[in-house]
């Protein structure tokens, strides 16, 4: 028996799953980090903490499964996307990582799109210039760190760093590469044109895979580190939504997903580019070669459940049990559907889709002297549903056929958001048997570079289990429509207050 081993870089740790060769979990671990936050709108991670976490979780579940080790064949990667990772001569991290929650970069933003022209940016990279970019990142350091970014010999991705961690390879694939605004997207390329006019050095990027392909392998110290084979292969790898959408068999047209992490995404595949002119979604290349994937994103979704969680649903029920996510989710099916005419705006780290407004911020509408912590836990559930349903219908506008959607992330454990978000779209929703994502999806892209699969679409064929079909209330989804009305009102209105609040 062969085994595959899937790593997850996210936002709040970093998680390593050993697979057999059938994609059966054999161990997994999970080690925790902590972001950073020196200003309001500043989000920054340390890299090093990204490698060590990685490192020990590979060790645990090699030593964990007693595995031969020359029986793991292959290794990939997914992990956040659109961060910065600056290295010197020496590789030695240069300054914390800025990542893609990250806010501060607006200033640069309008620099890129007066330099390029919205149009044209839009053209070649598929997007406008935005904050969570990694080319304003690059800009900002410039602009604010000439020393920093004068010290810059090299230019990575968190997963990419972890890669160069585990491999001493500079390399990164074609969907993360997306993220970064200086990629032709419909080429599938670096933009010599794009870098050319930001004045940012080519060489200083790393080398561009397709996700199933080889890029290294394991270095001596690392394999004597962790239990693996030097003869262990890396794969490109994907971006944590493009390799969530492996993970969830999303990989043919007409198949979609969305997912509720710490942020929010509804995602679809397209064997063809598609391009909102006006930049609302994003199109980036997807983890299937010669394919891409259309998406909107909800800067801050699960991150607004655990915000309300840790911050304002305390103390205990009756029985002593502490707050958590198995307690809010009882207590809010007490909570008829529009949470007792109370909205909420998830707006706690600015965002993307479909406003572009780093300024943006959260909002509770509607509040009364009724209201109590379950009608305000039900509401950041809408509320987040409500956003995710502006992605939603953009893809539709832009023509694109949606007849499935899957279900993942850690709001796809909760049933009764399970249900709002069917009620909220109007469409059937299905979860997977597995629950691992974007760590399924990095082994089936490390399974097809060693060999195992034959193609990312046949493995995902065979081998994804899909779970229960949730069925729309079409009653609910006429109430959800009234509150979705005024939902959309709201951000309108609130718009240049967003502004002015921004400036004190």
């Amino acid at each position: 028996m062969n085994y595959l081993i899937g790593i997850d870089v996210g936002t709040s740790g970093a998680r390593a799953v050993l697979f057999d060769e059938n994609l059966n979990i054999i161990s997994s671990a999970s080690e925790e980090y902590p972001l950073y936050q020196p200003q309001n709108g500043w989000a920054e991670q340390d890299p090093e903490d990204w490698a060590k976490a990685t490192i020990k979780a590979i060790k645990t579940i090699i030593e964990d499964s007693g595995v031969n080790k020359n029986k793991v064949k292959g290794i990939g990667l997914s992990g956040q996307m659109h961060g910065l990772v600056m290295l010197d001569e020496n590789n030695s991290v240069i300054r914390p990582a800025i990542i893609w929650a990250d806010q501060r970069t607006e200033k640069e933003c309008d620099e890129i799109t007066e330099k390029v022209g919205k149009e044209r940016l839009i053209q070649i990279t598929a997007n406008p210039a935005l904050t969570g970019f990694t080319a304003s990142k690059i800009l900002w350091v410039k602009n604010n760190e000439p020393e920093n970014y004068n010290r810059c010999k090299h230019i990575l991705l968190p997963k990419d760093y972890v890669r160069f961690i585990l491999t001493g390879v500079y390399a990164t694939d074609v969907s993360d590469a997306s993220g970064m605004q200086l990629l032709d997207v419909p080429k599938r390329q670096w933009s010599d044109e794009i870098l050319d006019i930001l004045e940012i050095d080519k060489d200083k990027l790393a080398k561009v895979y397709e996700s199933p392909e080889v890029t290294g392998k394991i270095r001596k110290s690392i394999a004597e580190e962790t239990g693996l084979s030097e003869d262990t292969i890396v794969v490109a790898g994907a971006g944590d939504n493009a390799a969530a959408a492996v993970g969830t068999g999303v990989v043919t047209d007409g198949s979609a997903f969305t997912t509720i992490g710490t942020s929010g995404v509804v995602y679809a595949h397209s064997s063809e580019v598609h391009i909102d002119p006006k930049g609302r979604v994003h199109t980036f290349c997807c983890a299937v070669p010669n394919a891409w994937h259309i998406m909107g994103v909800t800067q801050a979704a699960g991150l607004s459940l655990k915000w309300f969680k840790n911050n304002i649903y305390e103390g205990f029920d009756p029985t002593g049990e502490k707050a958590s996510y198995e307690l809010i989710n009882r207590e809010i099916e007490e909570v008829e559907i529009g949470s007792e005419k109370l909205i909420y705006l998830p707006y706690l780290m600015g965002e993307r889709t479909p406003h572009l407004d780093p300024n943006a911020r959260g909002v509770f509408f509607g509040l009364s002297a009724k209201h109590n912590k379950k009608n305000l836990a039900r509401s950041v559930m809408e509320g987040v549903s409500f956003s995710l349903r502006d992605s939603y219908e953009i893809l539709l506008n832009m023509g694109l056929q949606i007849d499935e959607m899957m279900i993942t992330g850690g709001g796809a454990r909760s049933r009764v958001w399970r249900q709002m978000l069917a009620d909220i779209f109007n469409c059937n929703v299905r979860t997977i048997e597995s629950k691992e994502g974007a760590s399924l999806g990095a082994a089936i892209l490390a399974g097809v570079g060693a060999g195992i699969f034959e193609s990312v679409e046949s493995a995902c064929e065979k081998y994804i289990k899909k779970g229960k079909e949730i069925i729309p209330s079409r009653e609910n989804h006429k109430i959800y429509n009234e509150y979705y009305e005024i939902y959309g009102e709201l951000y309108r209105n609130l718009e240049n207050s967003f502004k002015k609040l921004s400036k004190i």
